[in-house]
């Protein structure tokens, strides 16, 4: 094909085999259900309740059997051709022989659920009926093997049992809606039963023998009420597993797929454990990350008296087979900590295992968590007796903590002397202590920086013994001069202008192809690319900063868009959990499971594949970036939009993340990561304060950005909507510039998210190189012609764009 043919022509031309369409095609679905089972969670099986015998029988309880949530809903949700549920899943199971149903039960779930939806519910935001009395004697007449299906909705714009303080906020008219509408659902929190949930699951317990619990959420949920529940022998964390996650967790319930899956979060007994929610609703307007690294199991496994706190811990998940991971040696090579151990599948099914390399660094001067994970690697599907040996490293340099006080060595990386201790193991609580340790005689910098986006009004942050630190605080930070503030009502869903184009005769077209500068020329090296840029006027380097109008099935916008100047208009599209195409257009696609379940997976490889078939999806569809993945940290399991994000560790969402770039980009699909960084809230998330330290930025919520910005070169960034340390992330210099350019060497473009309440030429300047979905040409050429931003500025994000336009096929 040509250059930009697609972005040009949008022409009808499918990537298949014999001219068949990818999109949504069943080599995509089949891979979509796949995932899902190799990222799903056992974390209960007592008594080898699970998997099913060939033959049982079984009573589907919950309406969730039937209201199956596949992902989350706003940029997260996806257009497909049809959702399995659950119930779907165990027909085929029983149709192949392996189970056998009692349909009554699912069929009242049916009717009440369609009832529901027909009154304008959505998935996860139904009602848990109450079963009559008799159909609850007849299936246990029927069977003593019961499974309770509950599901939750995750959304973008709201967050998990919504609180809004007394400020004056307003909210708006959807956040009103979705808020009031939650609360009277889920009475407790939809991080907890609700109430019918409750009674439904005491009935089942008191009427049948063996009950399991399969769980279609988007990420953190309480596990108390089975934890330790007798009544309950085997739990499933299906999460929200796609298209097809109804089947793939028939497949796992059944034993045609053997659980695999690990958690990447930390499970405790209540909400009320996790250090953030103490402040997560203290303000609509703030949020102080008082916890600082100590997010997660960094949290439970070094904090006094936290421990004990856990239910399910980092990295846990069960098997319907045994392994025994043997260490084989552990050393200190060329600036890298090696580790290789051996996995042998010492019961009687396949399976596959995930071995968790874990480091401890000397509490020192700065404080450390007690564990860290460095590394880590799944295994292939082993047989009974089979033994794989895998090598995990990772450099000493990764050890390091950021000195934001200088205590060691001020605004640096540092070692601090002592012994570096190693654990190996399934999961963080149950990792074996090496023998081996890496000794410092002396503390080292492995790098010096300068400080930057340092916090103004964060007055405390955790240390390791559980006690706090003052930190200090100003009345920073101070804005530069220039235009008066937008009215943020005129930054708020307005679509780009429709650029008009005079009447001219074909021959005059002609002629000014002729004389007009054209990025052509660039691509057939007659000239660099800023021998090109120098051309253009002023006006069009300025248009080229603002977000373009849809064609094809584009719903995001568009990117460039000079077509006198030979630059073609690339559309964008939704993610992450799949192409999102507008229903109306009539293009169903593929819908993958949840970022965090993909997490689950632990492996880079898979989630690669997937990034590869998505990117193929896109592209087939003429469009040139996907705005995925979001590689947010689970830092509060109250964050309405974790099922979007991988995990609460950043070396795992940056692996999960990196592998997804490298799988889409090798389609020359631009990848855009997201949302950079600390978007951790939805409420009032385009104006809340995100309040860090130095160090928790740099460790915790941009570790897993710079893992991506290093090992997958991605052709774009997407900046949040937050601000961070006083200052709009659009219009974060310090962030944009002085750490991801100038520290990470980042080659690619920024684009703000979408409709962001940042001043236009103030991102321009800070290094946001394009505004979506809409640009404000006259604010950012009046602050040129008033000297608030000067050509260079405006010249280098356009050449950014341009870049990046460059890339695509």
């Amino acid at each position: 094909m040509g250059k930009w043919q697609r972005s040009l022509y949008q022409p009808v031309l499918p990537l298949g085999k014999d001219g068949k369409r990818v999109t949504g095609s069943a080599e995509h679905i089949a891979l979509s259900r796949k995932a899902a089972g190799e990222g799903m969670v056992l974390v209960k099986n007592e008594n080898e309740t699970l998997p099913l015998a060939k033959g049982t029988k079984v009573a589907l309880f919950g309406k969730g059997t039937i209201d199956y949530v596949k992902g989350g809903g706003g940029s997260g949700d996806v257009t497909v051709a049809y959702i399995r549920n659950f119930y779907e899943g165990m027909k085929i199971k029983e149709a192949e022989g392996e189970v056998s149903l009692f349909h009554e039960l699912p069929e009242f779930y049916e009717k009440n659920v369609k009832e529901q939806y027909a009154a304008g519910a959505v998935p996860g935001m139904t009602r848990e009926p109450e079963v009559p009395d008799e159909l609850v004697q007849k299936a246990k007449a029927y069977t003593d093997t019961a499974i309770i299906t509950i599901c939750r909705f995750s959304g973008e714009g709201w967050d998990r049992k919504c609180q809004i303080t007394e400020e004056g906020y307003e909210l708006f008219e959807d956040e009103k809606k979705q808020i009031e509408l939650s609360a009277s659902i889920f009475e407790n929190g939809d991080f907890c039963l609700t109430n019918g949930e409750a009674a439904m699951v005491e009935k089942v317990k008191a009427n049948f023998k063996n009950v399991i619990v399969v769980m279609n959420v988007g990420g953190m949920v309480d596990t108390s009420w089975f934890k330790d529940c007798k009544e309950i022998p085997a739990v499933l964390m299906a999460w929200q597993g796609g298209m097809e996650g109804g089947l793939a967790a028939a497949d796992v319930v059944t034993g045609d797929v053997n659980p695999s899956g690990k958690l990447v979060d930390t499970y405790a007994a209540t909400l009320e454990d996790y250090p953030s929610t103490e402040n997560f609703h203290k303000s609509v307007y703030y949020v102080d990350y008082n916890e600082d690294i100590y997010v997660g199991y960094r949290y439970f496994e070094t904090i006094p008296g936290a421990a004990e706190k856990v239910n399910y811990p980092f990295g846990f998940g069960l098997s319907y087979t045994s392994f025994e991971t043997e260490v084989l040696g552990a050393e200190e090579k060329d600036g890298k900590i090696v580790v290789k151990a051996s996995v042998t599948n010492t019961g009687k099914r396949a399976g596959k295992e995930v071995v968790q390399l874990y480091y401890g660094a000397p509490q020192g001067k700065l404080g450390k968590p007690a564990k860290e994970l460095g590394a880590y690697r799944k295994t292939r599907l082993l047989q009974p007796g089979e033994t794989q040996r895998v090598v995990l490293s990772f450099t000493v340099e990764d050890m390091a903590s950021f000195d934001d006080l200088g205590k060691v060595a001020k605004s640096a990386y540092v070692l601090e002397a002592g012994s570096y201790v190693f654990y190996v193991g399934n999961n963080v609580r149950d990792a074996k202590k090496l023998d081996f340790t890496y000794d410092l005689a002396e503390a080292k910098v492995t790098a010096q920086y300068t400080s930057l986006a340092a916090p103004h009004k964060l007055e405390k942050r955790l240390l390791a013994d559980g006690t706090y630190e003052a930190l200090p605080t100003d009345n920073g930070p101070v804005e530069e001069e220039g235009l008066e503030r937008q009215d943020k009502l005129t930054l708020e869903g307005f679509l780009p202008a429709v650029k008009a184009q005079e009447r001219k005769s074909f021959g005059e077209l002609m002629e000014a192809a002729k004389t007009n500068p054209n990025l052509m020329n660039v691509v057939e090296g007659k000239e660099t690319l800023d021998e090109f840029v120098d051309k253009l006027p002023t006006e069009a380097l300025i248009h080229l900063l603002g977000g373009q109008p849809n064609t094809g099935v584009a719903n995001t916008f568009g990117m460039g868009n000079l077509p006198e100047y030979g630059i073609p208009n690339i559309m964008t599209a939704d993610g992450p959990a799949g192409l999102r195409i507008q229903p109306q257009c009539g293009v169903n696609t593929t819908a993958w499971p949840c970022a965090t379940l993909l997490a689950c997976t632990w492996d880079p490889e898979l989630i690669e594949e997937i990034g590869k078939a998505g990117g193929e999806e896109v592209k087939e569809n003429n469009i040139g970036i996907w705005l995925t993945p979001a590689v947010n940290i689970h830092r509060s399991p109250l964050c309405g939009r974790n099922f979007e994000y991988y995990s609460e560790d950043p070396l795992v969402a940056g692996k999960s993340g990196a592998a997804m770039v490298r799988g889409m980009q090798s389609e020359h699909i631009g990848a855009s990561v997201k949302h950079f960084c600390c978007n951790n809230k939805e409420t009032n998330r385009k104006d809340s304060d995100s309040r860090v330290s130095e160090r928790a930025l740099r460790e915790i919520y941009l570790k897993a950005f710079e893992i991506i910005v290093k090992e997958a070169d991605p052709y774009t960034i997407m900046s949040s909507y937050n601000l961070i340390n006083g200052v709009q992330a659009s219009e974060n210099k310090d962030l944009l510039t002085g750490i991801l350019r100038g520290e990470w060497d980042f080659k690619g473009m920024v684009t703000t998210d979408w409709w962001t309440h940042g001043e236009h030429y103030r991102e321009t300047k800070a290094g946001n190189d394009i505004k979506m979905a809409n640009g404000y040409e006259e604010r950012v050429q009046e602050a040129f012609e008033k000297g608030y931003i000067t050509r260079d500025e405006i010249a280098l994000c356009a050449k950014r764009i341009l870049t990046m336009i460059l890339r695509m096929d």
